[in-house]
């Protein structure tokens, strides 16, 4: 697997890159990737020796893309998984009787520890896709870094980018939604027990919204640039931005140690949460100030004072965020946020001294209003496996089966020696 002669692998004559430290727009969690097992010996003689060629085969060109490239060659990783998936699928099928029978091995990338290795082929599928939410959502990560294409030295990322952006959140949302209704149901209680604690229904969920939550944030940036956007529409992101968020925080935290190796993931939804809440409070401000009561008045000055506030405590948060290990980078201000930094504390200061005395006079009124709630407006792509490979028919299989019971005296036996 570590052979110098990959086509994947760097030369000895290539100069090794400084370390640095990189820039996090979209987060993802770490990465898990598969590590070499055996499929032939325990499928022997139960079902076709080139289907189980097959399944070897993809299984281990995914394996050497993956630890050879750090996970980084996303288009080849992600066809290969969907050809493997389309294979593995029937090994998951009780009529084949072999669910349970080989043992899958992955490991943290992050790491490098061999973490997990389970004998059941719905923990392989849960894997598989997984890898797949992951790969798309540092997809969507790269999109959406910054990058200077003219040599001016200001980077930028382009309306085309955010959007595809956008799409790749929804399928990432997708797929991890596919895990926990789908794959999480059918995995034994006790082999749930041993999943890896970023792989239960709770942080699987909790990245699904945040994935929805992301999506929308890079809405708002648009409808912020777009000259056409309503108030109406910038206040209604914003909230909706602000409800996905809190879902996801109160999903992932739920149970969890915040300095545990969850850590960092709370933080980054702790310091989008009042980021959403700091432009929602924003937005709402605008609209009620345009009001001609004096209530109107007071209620927008709350506003403002109340997103000024949690302007200053989500800059705080993304601090902790990007030293939480691994140290992460935020990117240059962009989206809602780069016009929001200045605007926000501009904003309240100049309608905190016009609206003074105001606030002087009736100070019962000094309440800070409550948001409105919208309708979630984005939803997970809907994901399906793919058709089980055709090689699965058996009625197409030649007459080869071992029977059951001198398969396993040949499994023990090879097992033995």
């Amino acid at each position: 697997m570590g052979c110098a002669s990959s086509v994947y692998g760097a030369g000895p004559w290539m100069k090794k890159k400084k370390p640095s430290i990189p820039e996090i727009v979209v987060f993802v969690p770490s990465m898990r990737i598969p590590v070499e097992s055996d499929l032939r010996r325990p499928l022997k003689g139960l079902i076709p020796k080139d289907l189980v060629d097959r399944l070897q085969s993809l299984r281990s060109q995914i394996v050497l893309v993956a630890h050879d490239t750090g996970g980084s060659a996303v288009t080849e990783l992600r066809r290969a998984l969907e050809e493997y998936l389309s294979v593995l699928s029937g090994i998951s099928k009780k009529e084949y009787g072999v669910e349970g029978l080989v043992e899958f091995k992955w490991k943290n990338l992050q790491d490098g520890k061999q973490e997990i290795s389970v004998a059941n082929s719905w923990f392989e599928l849960l894997s598989v896709i997984h890898l797949m939410a992951m790969l798309t959502l540092a997809e969507a990560d790269s999109l959406m870094i910054p990058k200077d294409h003219s040599g001016s030295g200001i980077r930028i990322v382009s309306s085309d980018c955010k959007r595809e952006a956008v799409d790749l959140l929804l399928k990432a949302s997708g797929y991890l939604e596919f895990c926990v209704r789908d794959i999480l149901v059918r995995i034994p209680p006790d082999i749930k027990k041993r999943l890896p604690k970023d792989m239960q229904d709770n942080v699987l969920e909790a990245i699904s919204i945040q994935a929805l939550g992301q999506g929308t944030e890079i809405q708002l940036g648009l409808a912020v640039e777009c000259p056409k956007a309503t108030m109406s529409v910038k206040r209604r992101l914003a909230c909706e931005q602000l409800s996905y968020f809190s879902q996801a925080y109160h999903s992932l935290s739920g149970g969890c140690d915040i300095n545990h190796s969850s850590g960092k993931h709370i933080w980054f939804l702790k310091w989008k949460f009042l980021e959403a809440k700091a432009a929602a409070y924003y937005f709402h401000g605008l609209i009620l100030d345009k009001g001609s009561e004096p209530s109107s008045h007071i209620s927008a000055v709350c506003c403002f004072l109340a997103a000024e506030e949690l302007l200053s405590e989500s800059k705080k948060a993304c601090l902790t965020f990007c030293l939480s290990a691994p140290v992460t980078r935020a990117p240059p201000l962009w989206g809602a946020m780069k016009h929001l930094q200045q605007k926000i504390p501009e904003v309240a200061s100049r309608k905190s001294q016009m609206y003074g005395y105001l606030l002087e006079q009736e100070k019962a009124l000094q309440q800070l209003p409550d948001l409105p709630e919208f309708q979630l407006s984005l939803a997970p792509e809907d994901y399906r496996l793919p058709e089980i490979d055709s090689a699965w028919d058996s009625e197409k299989w030649e007459t080869q089966e071992q029977p059951l019971k001198e398969h396993l005296k040949d499994f023990e036996d090879e097992t033995a020696s």
